[in-house]
């Protein structure tokens, strides 16, 4: 079972994003509070889980958490100022949701842009160490998830629904037979050479 907090003593948010690596769409953000007491023996890394136990997660996140905050940044300001730090502009927007401020913030990975002057953890796969990481990974992927089957169905060439704008062989034939659509990040590498794909 994952641990409830870093500090027991102090009021922590945990800090997690989703879509850093896709070609396409925002890149999403969640914080979130846990009461002292959450105990969940299901909740791991959203990677770790399938489809149905995030959206059954995602319910039980929300419904006990003391405070959560979900904020996106779009596929524009990703290539404006570049995905990095539209990862921690997302972040922010998602602890400035909170309506209880944190004293500590956890995040997941191993840089972040200080947030106030609230300390902060960065935490190398928190999100499979730390239930709020891992609360707010689902929250973060649920919610873009969610997004990108709304957009899948403007654009169903790309197979959004499916692979939700990360670079899959799918994916990458879409835009060599269709090109870009309204929502990917034009500063990434859309195509390569002589189709040589991801896999």
């Amino acid at each position: 079972m994952l641990k409830l907090s870093l500090d027991k003593n102090k009021v922590e948010a945990g800090c997690d994003e989703a879509g850093r690596g896709c070609l396409a769409g925002p890149v999403c953000a969640a914080a979130v509070i846990l009461p002292k007491t959450f105990k969940n023996k299901l909740l791991n890394d959203s990677k770790q889980l399938n489809e149905k136990k995030r959206n059954d997660l995602r319910i039980i996140i929300e419904k006990e958490a003391i405070a959560y905050g979900v904020a996106f940044v779009d596929h524009a300001r990703i290539d404006e100022i570049n995905i990095l730090n539209a990862s921690f502009e997302a972040m922010h927007l998602a602890l400035e949701q909170l309506k209880i401020e944190p004293e500590s913030i956890l995040v997941d990975g191993n840089r972040f842009k200080p947030f106030k002057k609230i300390e902060h953890h960065c935490i190398i796969k928190g999100d499979g160490k730390f239930m709020s990481i891992a609360a707010a990974s689902i929250l973060a992927k649920t919610y873009r998830d969610e997004f990108m089957e709304k957009m899948h169905e403007q654009h169903p060439h790309y197979s959004w629904n499916k692979n939700k704008g990360y670079p899959t062989k799918d994916h990458r034939l879409a835009l060599e037979e269709f090109g870009p659509s309204p929502i990917h990040r034009m500063s990434f590498q859309l195509k390569k050479k002589q189709l040589s794909l991801d896999l």
